[in-house]
């Protein structure tokens, strides 16, 4: 395999890959996880007012660029290259068995790098090798046991990349988001958002369960991109509580002053369109009756159809 993977500095960045790039085609065999798990949300720690007030102003520094969403949407940059890491990157997230901030860091990692680099889309290994090195970072900064980032590459990849090939991939990431890896997520707000909704114990440990499932089922689709983090989590937070009345979301999001009604409205609005939350109570069912899903990526085809994106 060629050593010549070069990082770049400028804004050129299709001199970063060599045309020799040599790569090896596998095989591999993957053993089907769930990775709805009741345990994978209930460990995060709850935060105070004053720690989701600084996330909230803070937060825009972890998301892609402003005008990325419109780019993924006019064809400026191609749909079918994030659809390809995303659906690897899921598999390989449920092979480990890694848990749901895992698989949402990555795809921050994936779309805020999409966003300020042009990959050249001609060397079709250049998205799994980002899709290697967005799950190995991501993995580092969660787990607390991770694989060697030559073992990430499972599901039958089309090409197999050489460890310090990786690594020089992962330094390029951390060079283009500066660094910023404890990306502010969904899941840094969920659990204080829940606890807010005034329900019981039991229903709050519920709501974090079917919680997760939503946060993790806006992440195909491109239409939520639009959204920060905590609009996200407090959509999620209202529609997995029974706040389903008017008057009481109305209620709800007015008890967050720092954050903005009619986008957090819509955000709910578009949960409800793109019929996220049935499928979730649907999931919830199977998990508690014990089943396992047939397929990590068939669970994000079945809950997340935007109805914009039905070609995507």
């Amino acid at each position: 395999m060629a050593d010549a993977f070069y990082c770049c500095t400028h804004n050129n960045a299709n001199t970063c890959f060599d045309d020799q790039f040599d790569c090896n085609a596998t095989n591999n065999k993957v053993e089907q996880c769930s990775i709805f798990l009741p345990h994978t949300l209930l460990g995060f720690a709850l935060q105070s007012e004053e720690r989701v007030r600084g996330m909230v102003e803070k937060e825009i520094q972890h998301l892609p660029t402003h005008d990325y969403i419109k780019r993924l949407r006019s064809g400026d940059l191609d749909l079918k290259f994030r659809r390809e890491a995303l659906d690897w990157i899921w598999k390989a997230h449920a092979h480990y068995s890694f848990g749901p901030l895992t698989l949402c860091l990555s795809l921050n990692y994936l779309d805020r790098f999409l966003s300020v680099y042009h990959l050249p889309m001609d060397k079709s290994w250049t998205v799994q090798l980002l899709s290697v090195a967005c799950v190995s970072l991501a993995a580092k900064m969660e787990e607390t046991e991770v694989p060697l980032s030559i073992d990430l590459q499972v599901e039958e990849p089309k090409f197999v990349f050489e460890a310090k090939t990786i690594q020089r991939m992962e330094l390029l990431v951390l060079s283009r988001l500066k660094w910023k890896m404890h990306a502010i997520t969904p899941f840094s707000f969920i659990d204080y958002f829940v606890s807010k909704m005034g329900v019981g114990e039991h229903v709050a440990r519920v709501s974090l369960s079917k919680s997760s499932q939503l946060i993790l089922s806006t992440i195909k689709g491109i239409d939520f991109l639009e959204f920060r983090p905590s609009e996200i989590a407090l959509a999620v937070a209202i529609s997995t509580s029974g706040e389903l009345q008017a008057s009481d979301v109305n209620k709800a999001i007015l008890s967050f002053p720092y954050m903005e009604k009619e986008r957090v409205m819509k955000c709910i609005d578009l949960i409800r369109d793109v019929s996220l939350f049935s499928n979730v109570n649907t999931l919830v069912a199977d998990n508690v009756a014990g089943s396992v899903p047939q397929s990590p990526v068939g669970v994000l085809d079945a809950a997340c159809l935007s109805q914009k994106q039905k070609n995507y």
